[in-house]
């Protein structure tokens, strides 16, 4: 059997990083890729991008490499670095071809004994670069698998009891930032499905399930941020509200929730009221606000809560968001 090894951070996943992987499926029985940790190039955890390529090529096997070396040279004691740990972390494993785009194919490739499989070198076959696709993702995301250019996007839900104010914030928003947002899908759900103003818990499941497909959409669309009206924890109140209780999935989707959402902002009940026919009045609200920051307490996820009118409101969320994206 021959195997092939490709190496890299991967960071992120795109066309040209695809092209290695496929051309070494096509040539070789079996397929390793090694991915760095990376912390100083990028911030998205080395879990998903070794996920990307799971999901995407399960046939090869990744290999999440923590505590390689930092430094990238074509000094001979940083290539000395690389071979040896590159050595250590395959073991017994024999690589027959060792497949990159870049110059440390032949010092890798001599290292392993491999051949040196040099694939699209001067980018003519795919005219990009991780660099490039990191600085500006939104105008490079033809060259990304939907799924990656997902978990490059910042997303930020409004939470907090009905006529908070949170529809208006998040479309408020996305058109400061250029950007899309997503409608709470519960909403329109009801108006379609209610009967005598009442859901099943089982259709309840379906509106979060629902509104997750939709938001996962939403954000291959996105420009750096999604702002999202709600989500699953929003419809699980409402559950308890009707029936007492949740299905046992409505409660993994929320608790799915706290990996989902970059920023949570909670919409103080310190704005008008608005009396519509769809909703239980502001007693009702009062009680729901209170549910939702007691809800927020438990799960112990940080959030920030906003008050006042909208300008006043956006201003503390634009400051968060600048303080994530430098971290970021």
């Amino acid at each position: 059997m021959s195997t092939g090894l490709l190496l890299g951070k991967f960071a992120p996943l795109h066309r040209g990083h695809q092209l290695l992987i496929e051309t070494a499926l096509a040539e070789n029985d079996r397929v390793l890729a090694m991915i760095y940790h990376a912390p100083d190039v990028t911030k998205v955890p080395l879990p998903v991008r070794a996920g990307w390529i799971r999901a995407l090529y399960p046939q090869v096997e990744v290999i999440e490499a923590w505590d390689g070396p930092m430094q990238v040279s074509n000094a001979p004691e940083i290539r000395r670095q690389h071979e040896t740990y590159i050595l250590g972390q395959l073991g017994e494993r024999r690589v027959d071809a060792f497949y990159s785009s870049e110059f440390y194919g032949k010092h890798v490739s001599c290292a392993l004994g491999a051949i040196d499989r040099r694939i699209d070198p001067e980018r003519t076959r795919v005219p990009i670069s991780a660099t490039a696709i990191r600085a500006a993702p939104y105008q490079h995301r033809e060259f990304l698998e939907p799924l990656v250019y997902r978990d490059l996007i910042t997303r930020v839900v409004f939470l907090g009891a009905p006529s908070t104010g949170k529809s208006t914030l998040a479309a408020a928003l996305a058109a400061r930032h250029h950007t899309c947002w997503m409608p709470e899908y519960g909403r329109e759900y009801w108006e379609a499905h209610q009967r005598q103003r009442r859901l099943s818990p089982t259709q309840l499941v379906e509106i979060a399930e629902g509104h997750r497909q939709r938001e996962d959409r939403l954000a291959e669309q996105a420009n750096r941020f999604l702002f999202v009206d709600t989500d699953a924890s929003t419809t699980r109140h409402f559950a308890r509200y009707y029936h007492g209780r949740a299905l046992p999935r409505l409660d993994q989707l929320v608790a799915e929730c706290a990996q989902r959402y970059d920023l949570i902002f909670l919409c103080e009940d310190d704005i008008a009221y608005a009396d519509t026919w769809d909703r239980s009045g502001p007693a009702n609200r009062r009680e729901m606000q209170a549910q939702v920051k007691t809800d927020l307490a438990l799960r112990k996820l940080p959030y920030l809560a906003l008050h006042g009118p909208l300008e006043q409101r956006m201003a503390p969320v634009d400051q968060e968001l600048a303080r994530f994206v430098e971290s970021c």
